[in-house]
């Protein structure tokens, strides 16, 4: 049975956390760390956007007053609003028989553990297969299931996103707590408000949170044991609680500043 670290970084910045989760690919590449799933959350809130995305589906205005941060991840998909939920970062070397194949292959094995994670919150979830997709959506994350994610009774539970860059998968993804749809669709631009209207009402039946479905208060930390069980049991991987690295804090701390936090790279489409 793989060793593989887990980290829990409480809350911070978007920036941070893109950092950080950067920072870790890059000493999973360099076989200075192992495989590493990570725990954390944002403060203040986030609206990521996914690495393609166009910076023009963001009302910029409007999260500054709301207090709402915006940076761009290095993973594709659309934007999500973090706030009250878990994020779950995983980092390991593309070879591993853990994560290898293709997007979608490495996609269905990360979503054991997420199903395995669900299973001990109490929460009846299943994986969404290439059939079940259909239509388009907002510029939302959770408007709509990508391949191989998690879905309640029909609806979206966890959003996900993945990229490759030095030798290494990473996957990151949001588990929501509680859902915000008012702010969401705030923070997002629409052309008409009549459109942002009817979107946000069919939204609402295409996005869960964990608390709705599970009909009782969660806490992150319960969420978190969960999810990190499920990690180990769905993979198949002992987890053993570490921290950073020198290494890891130093490259972080380089990307948030001079990247991440950059107008270039943020509002870079």
């Amino acid at each position: 049975m793989q060793k593989w670290r887990l980290i829990h970084s409480g809350y911070t910045s978007g920036a941070r956390n893109m950092a950080i989760d950067e920072a870790i690919t890059v000493a999973v590449g360099e076989g200075s760390v192992p495989p590493t799933i990570r725990f954390y959350g944002w403060n203040p809130p986030c609206l990521s956007l996914g690495y393609a995305q166009k910076a023009g589906e963001v009302e910029w205005e409007v999260c500054r007053q709301y207090g709402v941060d915006v940076v761009r991840r290095p993973t594709g998909g659309r934007a999500i609003l973090h706030d009250q939920e878990v994020t779950y970062s995983l980092t390991a070397p593309e070879e591993d028989p853990l994560v290898s194949g293709s997007i979608l292959e490495s996609y269905l094995k990360i979503s054991r553990g997420l199903l395995a994670g669900m299973e001990k919150i109490g929460i009846k979830a299943e994986i969404v297969s290439h059939k079940d997709l259909s239509g388009l959506g907002t510029g939302a994350c959770f408007d709509s299931p990508s391949f191989y994610e998690l879905v309640v009774q029909g609806r979206k539970a966890v959003g996900s996103a993945q990229t490759r860059k030095n030798g290494t998968v990473l996957q990151h993804g949001s588990i929501i707590r509680e859902l915000d749809v008012e702010q969401l669709f705030a923070v997002l631009h629409f052309p008409k408000s009549e459109i942002r209207a009817r979107m946000k009402e069919a939204f609402k039946n295409k996005a869960c949170s964990l608390q709705e479905v599970a009909g009782r208060s969660l806490t992150d930390q319960e969420i978190i044991q969960a999810m990190g069980q499920g990690f180990a049991e769905g993979l198949g991987i002992d987890l053993v609680t570490g921290s950073l690295s020198k290494r890891e804090l130093e490259l972080a701390e380089e990307l948030e500043l001079n990247k991440y936090n950059s107008v270039e790279w943020n509002q870079k489409r």
